[in-house]
């Protein structure tokens, strides 16, 4: 796969990326956890995204791919939900966040450590930030970021010290290209794009596997609203991945997103995912009807559609 500049890293990742959250949530068995890594290493993905709060995905991570470390960028997230001591957002609670993660993924060091959702009260007190400053000096990490959304989301792209953003992008979720990328691209921060397939919220909710039922909840109502007619995209809504690469071939399109990450804990979908990347950006026609539908539709539904954290 090309790879894209993450930023200000120098980082050379893939459009695509593995998400981690699933294998932790969905308590994917390792068997499959392995075959799914080893497949999109070997196909050229090399951004393996995952968190302390994933319940068992770091540790599934180290398990597959201790032996192949120098072969991805990896990515992990520390913060309240997942502070083995001590105040939520403290120097402390991250320390010890960052040294279980390591320990748990069998490496010396994350490539990009992010702060998990931290709200911007968190951010503006500077603490956590500067805890993400010492493990980097220290070697633990190579680089600090954010993952979350809004403002909060863009205080951060504004912050000298932080190098990489992750936030929600996708068909129903575009609130952040226009208030965070422009701060990314400024400042030339890298950003991984989540919820790249906004998940799956074409689907019936009935066929949502276990917690992400209500998960899509929003995504599903939002895209309803949207009246998207693939049809009249000019894309046969009989062909099975229609929906998918559509999803993530728009979230590819916007200027300032390095790479994309999709949780998935089948091998086959794996594939998929990576022949939908390899499609590149849409036609920015197409993009610009997606981009309209959903002013429209969060118009006439009277709310402000923000990104989803």
């Amino acid at each position: 796969m090309i790879k894209r500049r993450l930023g200000k890293t120098g980082l050379e990742v893939s459009p695509l990326g593995f998400g981690g959250g699933p294998i932790g949530f969905l308590e994917t068995q390792q068997r499959q956890v392995s075959q799914i890594l080893h497949t999109l290493l070997d196909l050229g993905v090399n951004v393996i995204d995952t968190a302390a709060g994933y319940l068992g995905s770091e540790e599934a991570i180290g398990r597959a791919l201790a032996d192949r470390r120098n072969e991805y960028v990896l990515v992990s997230k520390c913060g309240d939900a997942s502070a083995p001591d001590g105040p939520s957002w403290s120097a402390s609670a991250i320390t010890q966040s960052i040294e279980r993660s390591l320990r748990r993924l069998q490496t010396d060091r994350v490539d990009v450590m992010l702060l998990h959702s931290a709200d911007l009260a968190t951010l503006e007190r500077g603490e956590a930030v500067e805890a993400l400053c010492r493990a980097r000096d220290a070697g633990k990490i190579r680089f600090a970021g954010y993952s979350g959304d809004n403002e909060a989301a863009v205080y951060a792209a504004r912050l000298p010290d932080v190098a990489v953003i992750e936030t929600s992008i996708n068909l129903c979720d575009q609130a952040n290209i226009e208030r965070v990328l422009p701060e990314t691209l400024q400042h030339d921060v890298g950003v991984i794009a989540k919820r790249p397939l906004a998940n799956a919220a074409w689907k019936d909710l009935s066929q949502q596997p276990g917690l992400y039922g209500s998960y899509a909840a929003v995504y599903t109502q939002r895209l309803a609203r949207m009246a998207i007619d693939l049809a009249d995209l000019g894309i046969d809504g009989n062909v099975s991945d229609a929906w998918p690469t559509l999803a993530l071939r728009f979230v590819l399109s916007q200027p300032g997103v390095h790479t994309a990450i999709i949780g998935t804990t089948h091998p086959e979908h794996a594939r998929a995912n990576i022949a939908a990347a390899t499609k590149g950006p849409l036609p920015d026609a197409t993009v610009a009807r997606l981009r309209t539908a959903f002013r429209q539709a969060e118009q006439d539904s009277g709310e402000v559609w923000v990104g989803q954290v």
